[in-house]
């Protein structure tokens, strides 16, 4: 893995751990950490000793947004065709290549997460928080709106009048909010964060990788088609999933009652070409 500026990621038994590592700057996303996430993400994807992928951020923050500073620093004097790439890979790795991530992604949050930091939690699959974090949108307070990917992902995740009230406020909320109107999937005590965020990703790391992607797939192919469109991609993951362990060893264990929960993916060898 490359050494990167704005990152750190770790390997550790099968999950690899990315942290956002600008903690100055609450680990706001600069030109550089769009960058680098996107050609990190787009490496784990074919890494074969990566079961689960965490992301966390480094100090008191998750991540607080854009560096809007930062970008016009790095970008002001940058022809049109750098600031398009830019554009580009920030918008993918948050709302496309996670979502794509053969791999479960965990947020782990650790701390404040304010405006573009919402599209990094809703790109991941699952999100735990400490339940001291606050979330919020703070951009109407200076005149502005939640612009960009941010509207985009909060009206796929959030009921209109949960959404709008924060944006429209400027309000902030605590985890515990955010996990009732569905931003994120729970809130736990702090001290209880890393253990909760763990158990997690050690049940995940049991399972069969090719079952894995394949409920990711089945599930954002279904929540962004159409119910026929929806239905037909799921037959096709579902052989593609038959193929990659050659047949329905799972299930035909469980017609024989032979099946046991809990059978790790340690015990499922996918098929080779």
């Amino acid at each position: 893995m490359a050494d990167y500026q704005t990152l750190l990621v770790d390997n550790k038994d099968g999950v690899t751990t990315i942290t956002l590592n600008r903690p100055e700057k609450r680990n706001a996303m600069s030109p550089q950490l769009h960058r680098e996430m996107y050609d990190c993400l787009s490496n784990l994807r074919y890494d074969k000793e990566t079961r689960v992928i965490i992301i966390t951020g480094a100090g008191e923050s998750f991540c607080a947004g854009q560096d809007l500073k930062q970008y016009f620093i790095e970008m002001d004097s940058q022809p049109d065709r750098v600031r398009d790439e830019v554009r580009e890979k920030s918008r993918r790795w948050r709302n496309e290549i996670l979502r794509k991530m053969p791999q479960p992604v965990i947020a782990k949050i650790n701390g404040w997460v304010f405006g573009g930091g919402f599209t990094v939690v809703t790109g991941c699959d699952i999100a735990i928080a400490a339940d001291d974090v606050q979330f919020g949108l703070s951009e109407v307070n200076f005149g502005h709106f939640p612009g960009g990917e941010v509207t985009i992902v909060l009206t796929e995740h959030l009921q209109p009048k949960h959404g709008l009230y924060y944006a429209l406020t400027g309000k902030t909320m605590n985890a515990k909010e955010a996990e009732r109107i569905g931003l994120i999937t729970k809130a736990v005590p702090r001290a209880d964060l890393d253990k909760e965020v763990m158990e997690i990703a050690n049940n995940l790391k049991e399972k069969a990788p090719s079952a894995l992607n394949a409920v990711k797939e089945a599930w954002y192919y279904t929540f962004y088609s159409n119910p026929e469109v929806a239905y037909e991609l799921s037959n096709l993951i579902s052989d593609k999933a038959k193929l990659a362990i050659g047949g329905r060893p799972g299930l035909q264990q469980f017609a024989r009652k032979e099946y046991r929960p809990g059978l790790g993916a340690n015990k499922w060898e996918e098929k080779k070409e």
